[in-house]
């Protein structure tokens, strides 16, 4: 089971995830852009760190800062929500190379999907 989750989203998308992880005792860590560090899932979560400031390719789209987010807090996964990076290869395979657990399909995965003709025959 995990401990600590990295909660690579914000608003009510974090806010939902930061609620299902409290209720199976998984301690949560928020990220935030500098403008977002006052949003309620930043206030509930076990610890937050700030990835960087407000325009989304700079905090929220930046991956190695995502991933130093999980690496200081000790994190063993981070869920990246949804929309974001939630269907980006890149970061999936980030997190699998950096030892951390990313909630969502493989980067294999995630690559197959990306081409209609690959995901038809790959389901076949």
């Amino acid at each position: 089971m995990l401990d600590k989750v990295v909660i690579a989203n914000r608003g009510e998308i974090a806010l939902r995830i930061l609620r299902a992880c409290h209720t199976l005792g998984i301690r949560t860590v928020a990220v935030h852009s500098t403008v977002d560090r006052n949003l309620k899932h930043v206030a509930m979560a076990d610890a937050s760190v700030c990835i960087g400031p407000a325009p989304s390719p700079q905090s929220y789209l930046n991956i190695p800062a995502l991933i130093a987010a999980a690496e200081v807090t000790d994190a063993q996964a981070i869920h990246p929500g949804y929309g974001f990076l939630s269907e980006n290869e890149a970061f999936a395979e980030a997190a699998e190379k950096a030892g951390i657990s990313f909630v969502g399909p493989p980067a294999s995965a995630i690559a197959a999907m990306g081409s209609k003709s690959a995901a038809k025959t790959r389901n076949s």
